[in-house]
């Protein structure tokens, strides 16, 4: 695939997530209450909730204060291709959905692409740090500059929010960053002679 298709398709699977985060929220308004199947911490049953949480948000107001910042997030990491923003979101939302899924209030349900969000905005800023290339880093720094107040606000605990979803979300961008643009080391290998 062409670098412009691979962005292309990049961008494009950001737009159709953000939609049927859209769809799914419409259904819910019919189907009863979907939400249910979020991330349930500590219930083998919950674990499901790691795929479908992100799809499920507790209203319009949710859904619509989750799009914005995951289409200009999730659009940002696509422009390095297809393959880049899925991988990165694979592992946000794994390493996002199980440390909610571990550390979460029993008895609660985590709901909503906020996490995918913080792991976004924190793949972006790492990656800054871990490539050390220029446009990587002023990407890194409009982003602190647009979000940084938020992804703070966010990480604070607070009643009614996964604050759980926010930080493991976005340990899971860093980890991202580090297992998909970390510099090789600049060391030199050391020679073994065969004697």
């Amino acid at each position: 695939m062409a670098r412009s298709e691979a962005r292309t398709s990049g961008v494009l699977l950001i737009a159709g997530v953000a939609t049927l985060m859209w769809v799914v929220e419409f259904v819910d308004l019919f189907a009863g209450d979907l939400d249910a199947n979020g991330i349930r911490p500590r219930d083998a049953d919950g674990l499901v909730g790691i795929a479908l949480a992100p799809f499920l948000h507790s209203g319009f107001g949710h859904v619509l204060g989750n799009t914005i910042p995951f289409v200009a997030l999730g659009a940002t990491i696509a422009l390095s291709g297809l393959a880049r923003v899925v991988a990165v979101g694979a592992i946000v939302a794994l390493v996002g959905g199980l440390g909610t899924w571990l550390v979460g209030p029993a008895g609660t349900v985590h709901v909503g692409a906020s996490g995918i969000v913080f792991g976004f905005a924190a793949y972006l800023i790492a990656r800054g740090v871990s490539t050390r290339r220029l446009m990587h880093l002023l990407v890194g720094l409009v982003v602190i500059a647009l979000f940084g107040t938020t992804l703070l606000i966010g990480l604070v605990p607070t009643a009614g929010v996964s604050w759980q979803g926010h930080l493991f979300g976005a340990i899971g961008g860093i980890v991202a960053a580090r297992a998909l643009d970390s510099r090789p080391s600049r060391r030199t290998p050391e020679l073994f002679a065969a004697r």
